[in-house]
């Protein structure tokens, strides 16, 4: 293709595309993605801990318990109660205390974990202090600790 420029000379359109701003622009972006999506990937990942080395824990009468079933309703101290009514049943029970303001929770193991972190969340508003978890001892493990295998040794041995 030609044209005539204000001179009146006839000059060829160059066909050929000038690729460096191109190649500049991609590499940029290409740095910018390198940079950023490890990061993005990076974020918190939490594993929740096995119960391996677990003390058995007596419940005392003093203890509070709030139990999650797996439908995610609320029993404080193996009583039913309505997830509506929790914050006020806990500020009852911790206002009155002066110590020990400790709630332990015990969950089902296949409830979200969401459902367990919004307990504490109205627990740690309504007067609780220390948050504590109870599980179970993992099927098919022993402790590790010297003091628990002798114990058991000695509960096995006794008729």
């Amino acid at each position: 293709m030609a044209f005539t420029n204000n001179r009146g000379q006839t000059q060829t359109s160059l066909s050929e595309i000038n690729v460096t701003p191109f190649v500049d622009v991609v590499l940029v972006l290409l740095i910018i993605f390198m940079i950023t999506v490890p990061a993005l990937a990076a974020g918190f990942q939490a594993v929740p801990p096995e119960g391996v080395n677990l003390k058995p824990h007596p419940e005392e009468d003093s203890d509070q318990v709030l139990g999650i079933d797996s439908e995610g309703r609320y029993y404080l101290n193996k009583q039913a109660i309505r997830n509506e009514d929790l914050p006020a049943a806990l500020r009852r029970i911790y206002d009155a205390r002066t110590v020990d303001k400790i709630l332990f929770v015990k969950a089902h193991r296949e409830l979200q974990y969401q459902k367990v972190l919004d307990a504490i969340d109205i627990a740690s508003k309504n007067g609780v202090r220390v948050v504590g978890a109870i599980s179970d001892q993992r099927a098919g493990t022993e402790s590790s600790v010297a003091e628990d295998r002798a114990a058991a040794a000695a509960q096995s041995a006794t008729p």
